[in-house]
């Protein structure tokens, strides 16, 4: 008996049924958030040119609502509460209450409605004073309108403090001023202004501010010693330095060539040429050839990082050293190059010098961060002078000297206050340590260090 095996037909797989989403609650708000969402973004989109004509209008108005202070947003709550509690309560008391408020808050809205019409001049003088100093403040107001003008407030900021006055009731045309004194008890810039007024209601519940001035700034500059000029002691470099660029007309005299035409015959050397013409046939010609000297540059870097020193008072020292050395190099005609962290200066006149030093403060800038800056900045400088706290020691002067070209004249103040002078030298570099601000004179002018 034969036993036939017939192949089984592979019963075809039916494909995957979509899996059913269940929406739910969270499926329907989504719905009805789309459905909301779309006629919203079609109107916006559809009112473009209407909303750009109504900027002005609406700039104009939350520039009035923010005429109300805190205390006027609170009252008005209030009163919209106390409304809603006498309204579904059938309180008379509360409702009472309410508009007591919205009565309050309307009169003291009428205080600001109007327009005031003023002169103001406000000065500073001097702009730039020294630490112990002071500075005259001094501001006029002047009624232009057409009415008389009620008392005002008026008020500029000094620094983060802030001054305020009481102007008295201005007739028409009629005019107030007053002085104000501004001490200059540290270093720094003083932000004075602008000048503002104020009118509104005696409770503060509306409050318009009017600025009538522009922001002005008040230099307090450090205290600086007087130098004897840099050219002696420790700073000879004076009258220049020599490099290896020849010149026809200097002072360092180089060696001799043959005339050409065009050279100037004063820079013909006669004996020379008499010498070689009595050796050779025919006549023959030297001319002197010079090395070129450039004008002294001195660069100043005030280290300006905090780990450097141990006080506040070590740091205002050290601006204080280096901006007595500044004015020193700008009084003998010097080119200056400052740099302290992220401000510098590039042959600045004296005043923007000392306003240079007024804006130092504490940053992230190393000692050797901010000497590679003057590299870029001064190349050509010829003496180089690093400031910086009793913290940095001599190992950290070196990684800095290391930005500066090899021909640099290289001194290192090192400021620790209370401390004596003390001297250190190295490979290009010479390290003066010093404790009070009297000493720099005599350690720039070479006297005795011990």
């Amino acid at each position: 008996m034969t036993t036939q095996i017939r192949p089984l037909k592979a019963t075809p797989t039916p494909p995957p049924r979509p899996a059913r989403v269940k929406w739910g609650r969270l499926g329907a708000l989504r719905r009805w958030f789309a459905d909301a969402v779309v006629p919203l973004r079609r109107i916006w989109f559809a009112t473009g040119p209407f909303r750009e004509a109504l900027r002005p209008l609406l700039a104009m108005v939350v520039q009035a609502l923010r005429v109300v202070s805190g205390l006027g947003w609170t009252l008005l709550g209030a009163g919209v509460l106390f409304a809603v509690l006498g309204a579904r309560l059938g309180w008379r008391e509360f409702s009472y209450m309410a508009g007591v408020l919205f009565v309050l808050v309307i009169g003291a809205a009428l205080f600001a409605i109007g327009r005031t019409r003023l002169e103001v001049d406000f000065e500073v003088a001097p702009q730039r004073i020294v630490v112990g100093d002071a500075a005259a403040v001094q501001f006029r107001v002047k009624n232009l309108g057409r009415m008389p003008l009620l008392p005002l407030g008026l008020e500029f900021a000094v620094g983060e403090s802030l001054a305020a006055f009481t102007l008295p009731a201005l007739g028409i045309g009629g005019e107030f001023a007053d002085v104000a004194v501004v001490p200059g008890q540290r270093r720094g810039v003083v932000p004075l202004g602008p000048v503002k007024t104020q009118r509104g209601d005696p409770f503060g519940i509306v409050r318009r501010e009017v600025v009538w001035t522009d922001r002005v700034e008040l230099f307090v500059h450090p205290v600086t010693v007087p130098l004897e000029p840099l050219g002696a002691g420790l700073l000879r470099d004076l009258e220049g330095r020599t490099t290896q660029d020849i010149s026809m007309s200097d002072l360092a005299f180089h060696t001799l060539r043959d005339y050409v035409p065009g050279d100037d015959r004063r820079y013909i050397h006669w004996r020379s040429s008499a010498k070689f013409s009595g050796l050779a046939e025919g006549e023959r010609f030297m001319v002197r050839q010079f090395l070129d000297t450039r004008r002294s540059h001195i660069a100043v870097v005030t280290d300006v990082e905090r780990a450097s020193y141990d006080s506040e008072d070590e740091f205002e020292m050290a601006v204080s050293v280096g901006a007595s050395i500044a004015i020193r190099a700008l009084t003998d005609d010097m080119d200056l190059t400052l740099v302290c962290g992220e401000h510098a200066a590039i042959q600045p006149p004296p005043h923007l010098a000392l306003d240079t030093y007024s804006r130092a403060g504490f940053d992230g800038w190393t000692l050797a961060a901010a000497t590679g800056r003057l590299n870029q900045l001064a190349p050509e400088a010829s003496v180089a002078i690093l400031i910086t706290g009793p913290n940095c020691d001599f190992a950290e002067f070196q990684r800095a000297r290391a930005f500066l070209p090899r021909e640099v004249n290289t001194l290192a103040l090192r400021i620790s206050a209370g401390g004596g002078i003390s001297l250190q030298d190295g490979v290009g570099l010479t390290m003066v340590s010093i404790g009070k601000l009297a000493d720099l004179p005599r350690v720039l002018a070479g006297g005795q260090l011990v």
